[in-house]
């Protein structure tokens, strides 16, 4: 049984007042109703852990508005700071690291810069608001993935990444021309390595099969439809002469970078396939990739190629007939349309009927960092703020757990990225395993339960206060009906609903609830009418975020 047919089969429509739309349904702009599930829809899928305050300002600027707030230009974050570590002779507790010389020779110099890399990165999806960027900057980095091997100087990544978020939503073609000659892939991929007497294909054969146009079928020997063997051979050549600068370099006139030698690259005529249209390549010295990368863009299938992937992040794996015709290709045309301009059609999908179909609610397995940040943000547990060594250790502690879950911010398993957005036949299951689910599990109990101790800060759910924003928390089945909507992408259904309420208040009728509640608000210093309801809150949502439905998105 397909997604489809399931959600129909268990899932009522979006809202009572919605019909659900037809699996035809393409890319033509949705005008249904903007209430909190269409909402709340928009804000899982474009930003991490949406909390209460964040949908009821969606709601409140509906549908154009709140498309607005997620492409707003704002500033980029401040750049990390070293927060742990006294022996760096250039930087002091508290200042950035970014510009800094690396000593790479001092015990724990790399070990405390990759820390606080990772913390920063952290905290600025935490204080994303409604906004696009965080969730594109993970789609960019899964892309154009790179990870540490052979890289043992973060400045690299801030740069990398840096690069990736200032041009999330901008013109794909430049930012292809600019990972080129990014000095971390060029490292990660050999590109510093590849000279006119020696040319590297790694680069070459990624640009082509991950990055821009994909292979397509086996076309003959040596070609993939969109491009050939000899294609990447002659690409390889094309891109020779570029090397990086800096790594692990203590010498502050050294700065991260990249230049090009011309003495390294090859300067005869390029002579590309019929898939590119015979075209011959001159010597144009340290303009010719970016002049590469224009023939590549020149072919109708990159957009349709960058499209699939977003269609694969935004909405769904399996990507229909129907989908393709519907979707896929009016997203392409707008890319073309727009120069290769990613916003239009990012805005196009976003606001289509296709992504509001109620059958595209719910049947997205969230991978670890969105698992972690509906816990860690939607029910708004306090984080440390002003003392700077609790705040970058707390997010530097969480980190190591989204690591341990097989979704580690710099450090992709692949070139190809993580395997669930590419590897048939699991996709997105792949997030789930006897392994990743234990640790998932490990993070609810103990969010929900005595949290976690980092270093003396604790971190864990404060229902209590939680509770207090809701609409009606006086009511047991308000009080579950309103945490479910917040928590879970699809209502529950009543027997759900009927098992959650019994571990809040086992046998017992919803007065009871109003009442112990009540009484608490009005004593709210008695310790052991507190911990009462607190007990009684704590297992109740144990039980939900421990349902399978939370797993989806």
């Amino acid at each position: 049984m397909d997604r489809r047919t399931t959600l129909k089969t268990l899932i009522p429509p979006l809202s009572s007042t919605t019909k659900a739309t037809t699996t035809n349904s393409g890319l033509e702009p949705y005008t249904g109703s903007w209430d909190f599930e269409q909402a709340s829809h928009l804000l899982r899928r474009t930003t991490f852990g949406p909390t209460k305050a964040m949908l009821e300002s969606a709601l409140a600027l509906g549908l154009d508005g709140c498309m607005e707030s997620l492409f707003a230009e704002i500033p980029l974050p401040s750049p990390p700071v070293i927060y742990d570590f006294e022996d760096d002779p250039n930087v002091a507790i508290g200042e950035s690291w970014i510009d800094a010389p690396h000593f790479n020779a001092i015990m724990g110099f790399t070990g405390a810069r990759r820390r606080s890399l990772s913390a920063w990165t952290l905290k600025n999806i935490h204080a994303e608001g409604i906004s696009i960027r965080e969730k594109l900057s993970l789609f960019w980095h899964n892309h154009f993935a790179v990870n540490r091997n052979g890289l043992n100087d973060p400045r690299f990544f801030y740069r990398y990444i840096t690069t990736i978020r200032s041009q999330a939503w901008g013109n794909f073609r430049q930012l292809a021309k600019d990972i080129t000659i990014d000095p971390t892939m060029l490292r990660f991929l050999n590109g510093r390595q590849n000279t006119a007497g020696s040319p590297n294909e790694n680069y070459a054969r990624e640009l082509l099969e991950l990055f821009t146009i994909g292979k397509g079928p086996l076309a003959g020997p040596g070609d993939y439809t969109n491009y050939t063997e000899t294609d990447v051979i002659q690409m390889a050549r094309v891109l020779t002469g570029w090397r990086d600068s800096g790594h692990n370099s203590s010498d502050p006139d050294i700065p991260v970078g990249a230049y090009f030698t011309a003495s390294r690259h090859d300067n005869g005529e390029k002579q590309l396939s019929e898939r590119f249209d015979n075209i011959v390549i001159p010597d144009m010295g340290d303009q010719e990739y970016a002049h590469l990368i224009d023939i590549i863009f020149q072919k109708d299938e990159v957009a349709r190629f960058i499209s699939r992937k977003l269609y694969r992040w935004f909405i769904y794996y399996n990507i229909t007939d129907q989908a393709e015709s519907d979707v896929i290709e009016p997203m392409a045309q707008l890319i073309i349309d727009n120069d290769y301009e990613i916003k239009p059609a990012l805005e196009a999908l976003l606001s289509s009927v296709h992504f509001f179909d109620m059958l595209n609610v719910g049947p997205m397995i969230r991978n670890p960092i969105d698992y972690a940040y509906t816990l860690l943000k939607t029910t708004e547990i306090p984080f440390p703020d002003g003392e700077l060594y609790d705040e970058y250790n707390v997010w530097w502690r969480l980190f190591v757990r989204l690591r341990n879950m097989e979704m580690e911010y710099y450090f992709l398993p692949d070139v190809a990225g993580w395997k669930a957005y590419y590897q048939e036949p699991l996709y997105y299951r792949s997030w789930i395993n006897a392994t990743s689910l234990q640790l998932r599990s490990e993070m609810t109990n103990t969010l929900t339960g005595n949290g976690y101790n980092f270093s003396g800060v604790r971190i864990k759910i404060e229902p209590l206060e939680w509770i207090e924003q809701l609409d009606n928390p006086n009511d047991p089945n308000d009080l579950i009906n309103e945490l479910a909507r917040l928590l879970l992408p699809q209502p529950l259904l009543q027997n759900q609903l009927d098992a959650l309420k019994e571990v809040l208040i086992p046998g017992l009728p919803d007065y009871e609830w109003t009442l112990e509640y009540n009484l608490y608000l009005a004593n709210p210093d008695d310790e052991n009418l507190r911990e009462a309801v607190d007990n009684k809150l704590r297992e109740m949502l144990n039980a939900m975020v421990n349902l399978a439905e939370f797993h989806l998105s």
